[in-house]
């Protein structure tokens, strides 16, 4: 996992939750890692084709889209 679910459930109460529970936790946790290691994903497939080796911010924000 590449983010904690300690920090999951924190992200959640700052958004308004009272309380958070393990099972949501976990499932927001899976769902946030899927999408962010996609977007990592589509990050370097552009840097590559764009025959670099560093990742750079205009990658992450095209990748995001």
């Amino acid at each position: 996992m590449y983010i904690s679910k300690s920090i999951i459930k924190k992200m959640l109460k700052d958004a308004g939750a009272e309380r958070v529970s393990d099972s949501s936790a976990k499932a927001f946790q899976d769902m946030l890692n899927k999408f962010a290691f996609g977007v990592a994903q589509k990050s370097v497939k552009l840097c590559k084709h764009a025959k670099r080796k560093t990742v750079e911010e205009s990658d992450i924000k095209l990748a995001f889209q």
